[in-house]
């Protein structure tokens, strides 16, 4: 069951601030902020606004304690951590101020922008926001009851208050861009010396670098005798001469063929577009016309029959019946003891292309080369397992699994690279830290510039919130 939670942290997932919307760090840019223009006190409050504490104020808006509330519940639920210390806890809570500032100053530089957001726009982000939380409740009166619990009204009430902040965050989004458009988010000069100050303050948070490798390989297919690929052969004959005299290909698929991807579908390939065929199963489904049956073609996999049935621009809708040569256990031997010998003259130097084009399975379209890191995690099992142990220049031989038409292949690879995995380095990340700190620099000197045009203050009895008034609302 969904329950008040839901709700808050829809009510909160779009209040951001201008940093976050360049998705830089808000809190190292509104730390940087300078003081407001004024900081008003209890003595000089000229009105008090009921049930309610002003916060801050930003030209003619108000920001409120409740304002601020929800704002600090978001940053915990993003995974923020408070201060402890009630000192440190009252600087973090005016940086959270200084980015609800920071958002007033944006939204008021769009109206003077004239940027607007259109209904359409609006509506259709919330119709889906309102759809899928309404999806995690069993009924309408669960719903409803929901919504009353957690303060949020009448599901028309909840609507229009999405509305109301999706209208807020996407005002600010295009807000921002056109100010970039215009050239008023001009980026810092940064030094070496900022850069390496960013990553020693960000280290501990750098997501970890992937263990990874790369390599090249020879994948050698077991291959049938030239016995088993003449039944074969003769087997795909006969069916062709069925076809012609009045067989139903359908059914004639789903009795005979041994692709096990399209035998159940009575041979259907679905649609394909040019070249994810091999070639010589592409070129003829793309030469026939409608309905006409192909003559028997041979291909890495076996003989097939092809059936065309819908044409449309770049795209063929076929059929097909494959029959495989049989492969028995002593091909697959032959092919091992074969990636046995191309090892060994890889290893005594051999030239890698000259052993490719003789033994690698070319015709399955098998990669050769994979010279991009390649996360281990997300390797086959197979390569997971014989690459755990070793390292750059290591040769290694394996078999992959195959399936009920094609046997499993055997594996010739040499690793190029091994990148164990581990914190970043400045090297990996300097480029990135510099281009967010010239962004937040841009910020900055964006922020100064509406402050400075800005009535803004902030009331500083108001932000001496408790940290644990916080956590009990999360």
């Amino acid at each position: 069951m969904a329950g008040p939670r839901v709700f808050r942290r829809m009510r909160l997932s779009l209040q951001c601030s201008a940093a976050a919307l360049l998705g830089l760090a808000p809190a190292a840019v509104l730390a940087q902020q300078p003081a407001p223009t004024v900081v008003a006190s209890a003595a000089t409050t000229t009105r008090a606004i009921p049930l309610d504490r002003v916060v801050a104020v930003v030209g003619d808006v108000v920001i409120t304690q409740s304002a601020l509330q929800e704002k600090l519940i978001q940053k915990r639920q993003e995974g923020a951590t408070f201060p402890t210390d009630s000192a440190a806890f009252r600087t973090f809570v005016r940086g959270v101020v200084n980015e609800l500032i920071d958002e007033e100053l944006i939204l008021a530089k769009g109206k003077e922008l004239k940027i607007e957001v259109p209904d359409a726009d609006v509506n259709n982000t919330v119709d889906k926001q309102i759809k899928d939380i309404r999806g995690r409740f069993s009924s309408e009166a669960e719903y409803r009851s929901e919504l009353q619990k957690a303060g949020l009204g009448t599901p028309e009430e909840f609507k229009r208050y999405r509305a109301d902040e999706v209208r807020r965050a996407e005002t600010i989004t295009r807000t921002i861009r056109k100010l970039r458009e215009d050239g008023k988010i001009v980026q810092a000069n940064v030094t070496d010396a900022e850069v390496q100050e960013a990553y020693d303050r960000n280290r501990a948070s750098l997501p970890k670098r992937e263990a990874s490798v790369t390599w090249r390989q020879i994948i050698i297919a077991p291959k049938p005798t030239p016995a088993a690929k003449e039944r074969a052969r003769a087997k795909a004959e006969s069916l062709l001469v069925e076809l012609r005299t009045g067989a139903d290909f359908e059914m004639l698929a789903k009795r005979e063929s041994m692709d096990p991807g399209s035998k159940d579908n009575g041979g259907d390939l679905g649609w394909n577009r040019r070249g994810r065929m091999v070639a010589e199963f592409d070129r003829w489904m793309f030469a026939l016309p409608p309905g006409q049956i192909s003559p028997v073609i041979e291909t890495p996999f076996g003989y097939h029959i092809i059936r065309v049935d819908r044409v449309q621009p770049g795209e063929v809708k076929a059929r097909h019946i494959l029959i495989a040569p049989k492969i028995d256990s002593a091909d697959v031997a032959r092919a091992g003891r074969t990636a046995d010998s191309v090892a060994a003259a890889w290893k005594a130097g051999a030239p890698f292309d000259s052993l490719a084009k003789v033994h690698h399975d070319f015709g399955s379209a098998e990669e050769t080369t994979l010279l991009t890191p390649f996360p281990r995690a997300q390797l086959p099992k197979p390569y997971q397992a014989a690459f755990a142990d070793k390292k750059a220049k290591d040769f290694v031989v394996f078999q992959i699994p195959g399936n009920a038409t094609v046997p499993g292949k055997f594996v010739v690879a040499q690793l190029a690279s091994v990148e164990e995995g581990g914190d970043l380095t400045l090297a990996e990340v300097k480029e990135r830290f510099r281009a967010r700190l010239a962004e937040e620099g841009g910020i900055k000197r964006l922020m100064d510039s509406l402050r400075k045009g800005s009535y803004v203050a902030i009331r500083e009895d108001a932000i001496a919130i408790a940290p644990q008034a916080s956590a009990e609302q999360k």
